[in-house]
């Protein structure tokens, strides 16, 4: 079975995002959605979530695509929940940082060298922006 992993805050989901999680379901059998944890928003985009993790993580796992949604782990490292999560494919957003080569470089380190990254293509970004 491939297992596939997607992070992101969906905050809201949108139609975007839902599309996202169509492609990326389409690279195996499995999609696991990892949702940013409320302090995650804070952190990394520099401003409070516009919905609670609560209702973002109710929201994905009401998506058809979606067989497993979980909360992020609550820590300063982005990367610690790699080394916690069995997968083969990370799909990431178009626009999604950090870089494949960080992923890869951050990869290795735990020991994962055949997971492979795959980036999605946009959809509709002058509708559906970065958040």
């Amino acid at each position: 079975m491939k297992r596939v992993v997607v992070f992101g805050a969906f905050d809201p989901l949108n139609e975007g995002q839902r599309d996202f999680l169509r492609q990326a379901k389409e690279l195996g059998d499995y999609l696991l959605v990892v949702v940013a944890h409320d302090s995650a928003i804070r952190a990394h985009k520099g401003r409070e979530p516009r919905v609670s993790e609560a209702e973002r993580l109710a929201a994905v796992k009401e998506v058809s695509e979606v067989d497993e949604a979980i909360l992020g782990r609550k820590t300063a490292d982005k990367y610690h929940i790699l080394g916690e999560i069995d997968f083969d494919v990370i799909a990431m957003g178009y626009n999604q940082k950090p870089s494949d080569e960080e992923v890869y470089e951050k990869l290795h380190e735990l020991g994962k060298y055949k997971v492979k990254i795959v980036r999605l293509e946009a959809f509709k970004p002058e509708l559906y922006p970065p958040s």
